[in-house]
């Protein structure tokens, strides 16, 4: 019996060693019993643009596991950068006010002499009269907003420069003036407004009601021209503007106006380590409701958190400084050499849109592809305000927005050289039409021995040609003849232009008409 038995297992084990020996031939994955499909395996060694990474057996060494948690820190600090623009945008413009005395709504900011290139400010116009004034909802709660009549598109944004309702023009009350309310996020009323507000009765009196995400918000308002000067916008500002809190409309604070024209005042947001340190004020400041948890876990991966400290370690100072460096050439990228679909307003041409894929919310196909991030990082990079008014189709109401950095041949724009560029005749601008051109370091006006480095069609006495048509020219000296139409560069500099029509017309959206390149004069 002990023999059969004996036998017997030896049999088995034969049959067994057979059968492995045929699995294994029929390729079954050494150390498995079965074949596992190499697209899930993780070699003992990975080539990578950040290194030679090893495992034993899929489990990372220990040089690989600190080569990719730097790898990962350094690319959530570069995501935190890209994502972190707006709101830290916005902290920018907020310390600027700071810088000129601006520390309550009653005291507004006043372009009184035109926006001109000695302020640092994103892109900003030198043709209407801004007056801007910071909100503060969390100190003043509800907030009254009285406007005059006549005023040119202006608009409220929130902290993360999201829509929160139009003013003037574009805004409910189509220029006729009248009273917005500004509920903050904590809010816990009746009033129920959509995004852009609604129109309500509070305490007997007509008031259009929104509510924001946050408790910084910026107000910013347009006042246009009157014979090429200011005088009639600034005395409606300071004669019809008001900001109070809506418990004290009884006693409401005397507005005060500080001139920011002539003034070098900074409101661009750092490009640096201190970007984060920014952002971080805008979260610690903030309700968490104002962004979704996507967003607050990504700040919270580099240590910025409602609640706690910013504070990273010297390892986490040195990524963050390297991501912040990533970050800003990234952005600089997606605005000088964008790659972006639709962001071309014609075929082999350097005139871009600001606002890639025509939402000011950047949702790809009506949000069936999400958010365009790369389309907002481009706009809030080198521009402010963000509103539909600026998207929509708004024939004759509102304003319109076409940029360029690049010549015919698609090189960059050099302050050393001579262009022409070529507004054909009958521009479609029923208000007016601008070009302005900015320092590409800044994304502000470029600084020259020009007070304003461009060229507006109400404002300036442009030489026209025989059939209407404008050359406008652009260089270090003036070409001979042409100084009436010629825009200072500065040798040395790049320089980049947006193209602005106030009241836009037909022929600018259906693009029968369009500007010229810009071309080198020889």
């Amino acid at each position: 019996m002990m023999r059969n038995g004996v036998q017997h297992f030896a049999l088995v084990s034969a049959s067994l060693l057979a059968i492995n020996i045929a699995s294994a031939q029929e390729g079954n994955t050494p150390g498995y019993n079965h074949k596992i499909p190499e697209k899930i395996m993780t070699p003992d060694k990975v080539e990578t643009s950040i290194g030679t990474l090893k495992f034993f057996d899929g489990m990372p060494d220990k040089g690989t596991v600190e080569k990719l948690y730097d790898n990962l820190d350094l690319m959530r600090g570069v995501e935190t950068f890209l994502s972190g623009i707006p709101a830290t945008s916005i902290e920018g413009l907020r310390l600027g006010h700071l810088e000129l005395g601006s520390d309550t709504p009653n005291k507004a900011i006043i372009l009184d002499q035109l926006l001109d290139s000695a302020p640092l400010f994103l892109t900003g116009n030198t043709d209407t009269v801004y007056c801007s004034v910071f909100l503060d909802l969390a100190k003043d709660g509800p907030t009254v907003v009285e406007i005059p009549a006549g005023s040119g598109p202006g608009t409220v944004n929130d902290a993360y420069f999201r829509f929160v309702t139009d003013m003037g023009g574009p805004g409910p009350d189509r220029g006729k003036g009248g009273k917005y309310l500004i509920l903050p996020p904590d809010y816990k009323g009746d009033l129920n407004p959509p995004v852009g507000g609604m129109e309500a009765k509070v305490n007997g009196q007509k008031y259009f009601v929104s509510k924001s995400t946050s408790y910084v918000n910026w107000l910013i308002l347009r006042g246009f021209l009157v014979d090429g000067k200011t005088d009639a916008a600034v005395a409606s500002f300071k004669k019809g503007l008001k900001v109070y809190p809506l418990s004290k409309r009884d006693n409401a604070p005397k507005m005060e106006f500080i001139s920011g024209s002539r003034k070098p005042w900074n409101t661009i947001h750092a490009n640096d380590y201190e970007f984060y340190e920014e952002l971080h004020t805008v979260i610690e400041r903030e309700p968490s409701s104002m962004l979704d948890p996507e967003m607050l876990g990504l700040f919270a991966s580099v240590g910025i958190q409602k609640g706690k400290p910013f504070a990273p370690d010297e390892r986490m100072k040195k990524l963050l400084a390297e991501a912040v460096a990533v970050g800003n050439a990234t952005a600089r990228a997606l605005v000088f050499r964008p790659r972006l679909d639709g962001v071309q307003l014609y075929p082999n041409s350097a005139w871009n849109v600001a606002f890639v894929g025509g939402s000011y919310q950047w949702l790809r196909d009506e949000g069936k592809g999400g958010r365009n991030l790369d389309a907002r990082t481009l706009f809030f990079y080198q521009a402010t305000v963000n509103t539909p008014a600026m998207v929509q189709k708004m024939v004759g109401v509102g304003s319109q927005y076409a940029y360029a950095a690049t010549d015919r041949n698609g090189d960059y724009l050099d302050g050393a050289k001579t262009y022409r560029l070529h507004i054909p005749a009958n521009p479609p601008a029923k208000d007016f039409w601008s070009v302005v051109i900015y320092d590409p370091q800044t994304r502000s006006e470029l600084q020259t021995g020009q007070t304003f480095p461009s060229k507006n069609n109400k404002r300036d006495k442009l030489s026209e040609n025989s059939d209407g048509s404008v050359d406008l020219y652009f260089g270090p000296t003036a070409p001979e003849g042409k100084e009436a139409n010629w825009i200072q560069t500065v040798p040395g500099k790049g320089w980049y232009t947006l193209l602005r029509l106030y009241g836009p017309l037909e022929p600018w959206f259906d693009k029968t008409w369009r500007p010229g390149e810009f071309e080198v004069v020889k």
